[in-house]
């Protein structure tokens, strides 16, 4: 009876999973590195997290969380972020880097109970797309201001449109763009110069911003340099230019004739193309609850651009798996800690009973 209490009590200690102090791993894997947090409270969930677009591979330190990421430990769950091997649209590498690091700390510190997948921005992006793709491996995602749409769509129909629309009106201000330099850079100064080149020609400028719908020349000039910095890190990573607006015509409150009849024409390469669809045109194929989260003003990823998803979402038939949010701030990513705490604390009592969050206002 001695023997069968002892065996009774080591199954019970083995499903209850490891005893794991509290702390902080920083580290690298296959070239990229880490951060792992488990709070003191650590309930045996986990929560992975994706970081934005970065022109160089992220790395960390120590140190306390940044409150929009302290919300999740806060809630008792580990963290998990990988800074990713490659910077720049590193969607191929974030996949495999995520799905490692995932699998890194299972195998280190125990299968957690549920694991929950986030990302602001190109992780908001990969939100959408690990959540599509991985259902056995993630229980629920929180896409944060995403450009949740085709990969094609919004690069081409957002990014490169309102580069060559600005420079059918500020011809030669930034380099070609189907041909960046390797050499450019955006940095402050950069985005300095062309607001001032936008300023010192208000009727042109007032054209561009009413076309970009940006609110102001600072948020206009910041956006164009770094799209300009993304088009250089996409064609060096797909070997050419993978846009083309032959077929497009553009939509203006000024002098649409002249736009139509002035703006540059381009021809995609095609495995150019073909590289920005395969990361990645988006599914819609749902199997795990998805919650997205908008500011209703976002100069970088547009609203017009998240608001593709629900209809991709709707055409697979997994409406059901997916909510749309918007918090009433301007700015990319102005998504508040208080509003990712309590779009996390919705998302699990979706997970875990069924209680689908409300559409609209975040609140």
């Amino acid at each position: 009876m001695k023997k069968l209490s002892l065996i009774l009590v080591t199954a019970v200690v083995c499903l209850a999973g490891p005893k794991v102090e509290p702390k902080t791993e920083i580290g690298e894997l296959n070239g990229a590195k880490f951060r792992i947090d488990i709070p003191d409270n650590w309930n045996g969930g986990l929560v992975m997290y994706c970081h934005g677009y970065s022109q160089t591979p992220g790395s960390f330190k120590e140190g306390k969380l940044p409150p929009v990421l302290a919300v999740f430990t806060d809630q008792g769950y580990a963290l998990a972020q990988s800074g990713y091997a490659a910077g720049g649209w590193a969607i191929q590498e974030a996949v495999v880097d995520t799905e490692s690091l995932r699998r890194y700390f299972g195998n280190k510190y125990g299968q957690p109970k549920e694991t929950y997948i986030t990302g602001h921005s190109m992780g908001g992006f990969l939100t959408m797309m690990l959540v599509e793709r991985f259902p056995n491996s993630y229980d629920a995602g929180l896409a944060l201001c995403g450009p949740l749409a085709p990969a094609n769509y919004f690069m081409a129909r957002g990014a490169f449109d309102a580069r060559v629309v600005f420079d059918y009106y500020f011809p030669g201000a930034l380099p070609p763009a189907d041909k960046v330099p390797t050499s450019y850079q955006n940095t402050p100064e950069e985005a300095k110069r062309v607001q001032a080149l936008i300023d010192s020609q208000p009727d042109k400028g007032n054209a561009v911003l009413r076309f970009s719908g940006a609110h102001n020349t600072k948020d206009l000039a910041g956006t164009l340099t770094f799209i300009t910095f993304m088009l250089k890190d996409l064609q060096e990573r797909a070997g050419g230019n993978p846009f083309d607006n032959r077929n497009m015509i553009y939509e203006s409150q000024d002098n649409y004739n002249a736009l139509n009849d002035g703006v540059k024409r381009y021809a995609a390469d095609p495995r150019a193309a073909e590289y920005i669809r395969t990361w990645y045109t988006p599914t819609g194929k749902l199997e795990r609850p998805l919650l997205a989260i908008h500011t209703t003003y976002d100069q970088l990823v547009p609203v017009r651009i998240p608001d593709m998803y629900p209809g991709i979402v709707e055409q697979a038939g997994s409406q059901n798996m997916f909510v749309q949010q918007y918090v009433k701030h301007d700015g990319h990513c102005a998504i508040l800690p208080n509003e990712v705490s309590q779009g996390f604390t919705e998302l699990r009592e979706w997970k875990s009973s069924g209680v689908k969050p409300h559409y609209g206002l975040h609140q």
